[in-house]
């Protein structure tokens, strides 16, 4: 499979940036597939980077990661390349939120600063028996630096755990955008989407089997993680159903909102002239992950007026 320069990844036509990529990189079944037969397992993330223009890095969310993990990725994908980062299972689904302040900063100190310009958005996944507690998610979504200065100071704070194998080196402040997927229809109340609106974060429009999906806009950007809609991690998506996530992604990066009923709230976004877009394929079991993300992403180009680019963030 040929894969050409990097292109793409900033545009105009008045649309935000649109960024579809895959949820993880290391799948055994991809090799001779999707990834040609023969590439060392090492230049995985390469050719994967220069075939999209995000990731979203999935090991992150089994256990902390170092330095020089952050160093290598980085290293190996375009200059122009995002990875959204998921946040650790110790917070989200043992600690449950609660106590989160030493953990979070372990996450931040283990080296995710070292992205420097790749760093995009943190990923934070609940699991599907955590039903809405406003005021321990109140207390969390308090706890989230909004900007890298924000997330080393807190960083410093680190435990014991992470001691000898840290990041906090002085880099240019960016801005740190937060994105939250809930599992629980306990979640699809007003409050719960005007809780995330007061505080920046994104609710993830999450395809799958059984767990809601919202079409709320949160944030100054949209977060879609596509699992897969008929069999979890499994079933893939057909030319209709990536026409729609086309239509769907340029509206958003415009400013709009595609026409869904699967809203929590009657109040629509705040108006904004764009929205950047992130949309991750996780429907990885049967190889199809790679390959839908390449067909929603030649789409997105034609709708965005980009002919013949490999994709469109």
């Amino acid at each position: 499979m040929a894969t050409g320069p990097a292109a793409g990844r900033r545009h105009g036509n008045g649309a935000g940036n649109v960024r579809i990529g895959i949820s993880g990189w290391t799948y055994p079944p991809w090799r001779g597939v999707f990834y040609p037969a023969g590439l060392p397992q090492k230049e995985e993330l390469a050719f994967a980077g220069r075939t999209f223009g995000s990731i979203e890095i999935n090991g992150t969310f089994y256990r902390l990661q170092t330095p020089d993990c952050f160093a290598r990725w980085a290293a190996a994908t375009p200059e122009d390349f995002v990875f959204s980062v998921k946040g650790p299972r110790f917070i989200t689904h043992a600690k449950r939120l609660r106590d989160a302040e030493a953990p979070l900063a372990n996450f931040l100190a283990s080296g995710l600063l070292r992205l420097g310009p790749k760093l995009g958005p943190l990923l934070w996944q609940l699991p599907p028996d955590f039903r809405f507690d406003p005021l321990r998610l109140e207390a969390f979504l308090q706890l989230l630096p909004r900007d890298t200065d924000a997330a080393r100071a807190l960083a410093t704070h680190h435990d014991h755990r992470v001691a000898g194998r840290t990041w906090l080196e002085p880099a240019p402040r960016r801005p740190l955008r937060h994105a939250l997927e809930i599992r629980n229809t306990e979640f699809a109340c007003e409050e719960f989407v005007a809780l995330l609106r007061s505080h920046g974060v994104a609710l993830v429009v999450s395809d799958a089997v059984g767990w809601p999906r919202l079409f709320d806009v949160t944030a100054d950007f949209v977060y879609c993680r596509l699992h897969g809609s008929e069999v979890l991690y499994a079933s893939g998506y057909d030319d209709a159903a990536l026409d729609l996530w086309a239509e769907r992604a340029v509206r958003w990066a415009r400013g709009g909102e595609p026409a869904a009923n699967e809203r929590a709230s009657g109040r629509p976004a705040p108006a904004l002239p764009r929205r950047d877009v992130y949309i991750y394929f996780d429907n990885d079991a049967k190889v199809r992950a790679p390959f839908d993300a390449k067909g929603l992403a030649e789409r997105v180009g034609r709708l965005l007026g980009r002919q013949g680019q490999r994709h469109s963030g």
